[in-house]
């Protein structure tokens, strides 16, 4: 894999020749986000004077599962955020880097094709912080996960929660929700009814990776979120 430069309440975007592009309908800052609320699990940080720092492997989708769906890489980036953890009378700065690896397709909406259906996985590194286990990703429901890939949408109203299935992530068995939500795709001033599959973060070797996915509702693209989901693989950091 190649890091090449170019996100529980009962309640819960050419045309052939000349296309209109937003490859950056769901973008990764929607995503990394959740960067700054990095999750703690596997790794222990000892006390010391200078900063503990992290990084998180990378999770992309297979390139014959690619084929398959119809989506392209649109990029993998990373983004450092840093905190300051106490506990038992301690401070120790922790600096963590998350990765998301961003898909996307075109689908035709009004007679004009965007970049609008999105898929992203989500990799961040897990670690316990002066023995203190914090892990805020597993810990949300899917709604604030819903929410946070809806930050990179416009005019949002409406986000409801509908249907849910299990299927293979990483060899293990994760939940689904799907969402439908009324957002218009930014900077198109193009308005459409979303569809959104937020998966359940997965552990795998010292990461967490949680598959999130938006479409146009009309597009109906759901079985191949799914193979995009069954499809992720995971490398991790050369950091130790």
């Amino acid at each position: 894999m190649n890091r090449n430069p170019n996100a529980e309440n009962a309640a819960e975007n050419s045309n052939a020749s000349d296309a209109v592009t937003r490859r950056r309908a769901l973008a990764a800052g929607g995503a990394v986000g959740l960067a700054s609320l990095a999750g703690c699990t596997a790794l222990d940080v000892a006390t010391g004077d200078g900063p503990a720092e992290f990084a998180a492997g990378t999770a992309t989708v297979a390139d014959a599962t690619l084929s398959e769906s119809g989506y392209e890489l649109n990029e993998v980036s990373d983004e450092t955020i840093s905190r300051e953890v106490e506990a038992a009378g301690q401070t120790r700065e922790v600096r963590v880097t998350n990765t998301v690896a961003e898909y996307d397709k075109a689908v035709e909406l009004l007679g004009e094709r965007y970049q609008a259906a999105v898929f992203a996985a989500v990799t961040t590194p897990q670690i316990e912080v002066l023995g203190r286990a914090l892990n805020p990703i597993a810990e949300m429901g899917t709604r604030e996960r819903a929410e946070l890939i809806l930050s990179r949408f416009e005019n949002v109203g409406g986000l409801e929660r509908g249907s849910e299935y299990s299927t293979s992530v990483l060899d293990t068995d994760a939940t689904v929700v799907v969402y439908t939500v009324d957002a218009e795709i930014e900077g198109t001033g193009v308005t459409t009814e979303l569809e959104l599959h937020i998966g359940e973060p997965v552990g795998v070797e010292d990461d967490f990776v949680l598959p999130l996915a938006a479409y146009p509702a009309a597009f109906s693209d759901g079985e191949n979120v799914r193979r995009m989901m069954n499809g992720v693989e995971h490398e991790p950091t050369d950091e130790s």
